[in-house]
């Protein structure tokens, strides 16, 4: 289990942040991931969806994997079963640039996935969801 992430590294993370991935992007209303990709786009933030076979999300183009991303994301945002997070964790260490954080939402925890990072110096934060704490930290936004 990794240590608790502190308020004060969570608003630095949110912060900084310009470009979010959001990997397992849908915009199907109702689900979690379609909220929260509204959200942030709403709150600022450049959203770049990822999933290998969707071709649109939130009117945006559809990336089909991290490597086929244009440039650096600030945050990647995961929406997968936490059994894929090890194998996106070294996507994102195969990756020539590299995020200020690997973001599981709500109820997605991988040890795995944060040993796999460690090296890289890649905040790994598990089991948060990022409108949520968004919300909580930056009340006025």
């Amino acid at each position: 289990m990794l240590p608790p992430i502190l308020d004060d590294t969570l608003r630095a993370l949110l912060s900084s942040a310009e470009i979010i991935a959001v990997v397992g992007a849908k915009d199907t209303r109702g689900r979690p991931v379609d909220a929260v990709g509204r959200y942030l786009l709403h709150a600022g933030y450049t959203v770049w969806p990822v999933h290998p076979a969707r071709r649109s999300a939130w009117g945006l183009p559809v990336f089909p994997s991290l490597a086929d991303l244009p440039g650096k994301a600030d945050i990647i945002n995961l929406f997968r079963a936490a059994s894929a997070c090890p194998d996106h964790a070294r996507e994102v260490a195969a990756l020539p640039w590299k995020p200020s954080a690997f973001w599981m939402q709500t109820g997605i925890r991988s040890p795995e996935a944060g040993r796999i990072l460690a090296p890289y110096g890649i905040r790994v934060v598990e089991d948060m969801c990022i409108m949520v704490e968004h919300r909580r930290l930056f009340p006025e936004a």
